[in-house]
């Protein structure tokens, strides 16, 4: 019986360590399109449930209205879920929550 309970418990941990490292191994970029009217001029990626924004992604560029920019969302946690905020050239901020980043290929802001 005790052999037993050891296999299950063996293969319980190498399904759960398959499972770790194929959410870890997930593909986390994503193309930001930029379909609104205005420049995006900061672009925030911060995983769901944290209040701090870290950076601006774009750094010193921005993504001019009609233009794509494909970012790595993968700040080495191994969350899925990011909250996404724009700040735009006119001042106007657009918060998008809980996107699933190792599910999605393509992002839209749009007015």
């Amino acid at each position: 019986m005790r052999i037993q309970s050891v296999a299950t418990l063996t293969l319980a941990t190498a399904l759960f360590a398959s499972t770790i490292g194929s959410a870890v191994a997930m593909e986390r970029k994503v193309q930001i399109n930029n379909l609104t009217s205005y420049t995006i001029v900061e672009f925030y990626a911060s995983n769901t449930g944290t209040s701090d924004w870290q950076e601006d992604i774009l750094g010193s560029d921005v993504l001019p209205s009609g233009s794509s920019v494909s970012i790595n969302i993968d700040d080495g946690s191994g969350y899925c879920k990011y909250d996404f905020l724009a700040v735009f050239d006119d001042g106007d901020q657009l918060v998008s929550a809980d996107n699933n980043v190792c599910e999605l290929d393509n992002f839209d802001f749009t007015d």
